[in-house]
């Protein structure tokens, strides 16, 4: 059986292992979920990410943060879903929780966050937020 939306099923092992207070999530691997998984990590949303493999396919392994014994993310949400794309200019990229969190944008630069893809001026699709 073939997966419908990749990134939201990443997204939502990484949301059940935070409730679940797991130290690490195992998610299949892919280049565009590896960039993601990059971006969270640079911006200290998730710690070490190493590949392994599982059942003789590639996988990720993804250290989840805590801090005080709460998960560090606090929301992590899929935006743009393969029935509704969500696409940005880069004046109208959104501005996540006032400006504290951040919304991963994949651009025709590659992956990055809002604030990054402002300083560049580019535009794309808004993949998730996160704060």
């Amino acid at each position: 059986m073939s997966m419908t939306d990749p990134i939201a099923d990443m997204l939502t092992r990484i949301r059940n292992g935070q409730k679940a207070e797991k130290a690490t999530v195992r998610i299949p691997a892919s280049k565009v979920k590896k960039s993601i998984l990059q971006v969270l990590t640079e911006q200290g949303y998730i710690g070490a990410v190493t590949e392994e493999t599982m059942d003789g396919k590639p996988a990720l392994n993804v250290v989840l943060k805590y801090y005080m014994e709460a998960p560090v993310i606090e929301k992590i949400e899929r935006t743009s879903k393969p029935g509704r794309r969500v696409y940005s200019g880069s004046n109208s990229l959104p501005r996540v929780f006032g400006g504290y969190g951040i919304a991963v944008i994949s651009t025709s630069k590659g992956i990055m966050t809002d604030g990054q893809a402002r300083q560049q001026a580019v535009g794309g699709e808004i993949l998730c937020t996160v704060y």
